[in-house]
């Protein structure tokens, strides 16, 4: 298995150049291409508060504004990419609708790549994670310090739809990794599973994976972090779930503790 196309969206802000760096890091082992995505601010979604009883020259103001940031963003998008000598990036800067833009990039990607910053709610991309990870249901790699492919991958893996979706989605990396150790708690699930059924799956692909089975119940999220801090793990594969994008909390507690992490690095599916 391979994959063709990595995205990284990307603000003009300070963690665009990390995210170009991780998103070239996981294509060049497949020579795919790279595709960075400066994702501005939307005027569209201004527009809406800027009804009656908004003063005109205020409105014309404030329009303009959000223009000349979304073209020195877009200016510093650019310099971010232009750092890398990857031969197969591609930049793409994309106008109103911005969130239809990111969607149709996304389904079109097989892993979108973002920083930490976004993935803990902050910052400008912190909506567009959302909608990746939630509401585009996309592959995203969440890129940490220590980030490397070819190293150790955890797979967390209890036997639901989340996380086999993640698993398998996760087995061009896994076939390129020197270490797959297959995380499971059965203790800590309300779901009776077998690990080796997926230990079984990836064999059958050339993938030889260990299995950890973690012997304490409670919390899954730290048993996992600490399960693959011991297996040494670059990158921890997981399944994400979450709730409707209106409630209060987008994702649910186990996901919000492994986004909050500051280690390893997350590939997540929902």
């Amino acid at each position: 298995m391979s994959w063709a196309r990595i995205m990284a969206p990307l603000s003009g802000g300070a963690g665009d150049e990390a995210a170009v760096a991780a998103a070239v890091m996981l294509a060049e082992p497949f020579q795919a291409e790279m595709a960075g995505v400066y994702t501005p601010a939307d005027v569209a979604d201004v527009m809406p508060w800027m009804g009656e009883g908004f003063l005109g020259g205020v409105q014309t103001t404030a329009l303009e504004s959000l223009k000349e940031a979304a073209q020195a963003g877009e200016k510093n998008a650019r310099a971010a990419m232009e750092k890398v000598t990857y031969a197969k990036s591609r930049f793409v800067a994309l106008q109103t609708p911005v969130w239809a833009g990111l969607s149709a990039e996304s389904r079109l990607s097989d892993v979108v790549v973002f920083t930490a910053d976004p993935a803990r709610g902050r910052g400008p991309l912190a909506e567009a994670f959302q909608q990746m990870l939630a509401d585009e249901q996309r592959p995203v790699l969440i890129a940490r310090e220590g980030l490397k492919m070819g190293g150790a991958v955890a797979v967390a893996w209890d036997g639901g739809k989340e996380a086999s979706r993640a698993a398998r989605l996760a087995l061009p990396m896994l076939e390129k990794a020197a270490k797959v150790v297959i995380l499971a708690a059965p203790k800590a699930s309300s779901r009776s599973f077998d690990a080796g059924r997926l230990k079984a799956y990836y064999g059958a692909r050339g993938v030889d994976a260990e299995v950890d089975i973690l012997p304490d119940s409670g919390d899954a999220a730290p048993l996992l972090l600490y399960a693959a801090k011991k297996a040494g793990a670059d990158i921890l594969v997981a399944g994400a779930f979450g709730h409707p994008r209106l409630q209060e909390f987008i994702f649910g507690g186990t996901t919000r503790s492994l986004l909050n992490s500051d280690e390893p690095s997350l590939f997540l599916s929902h």
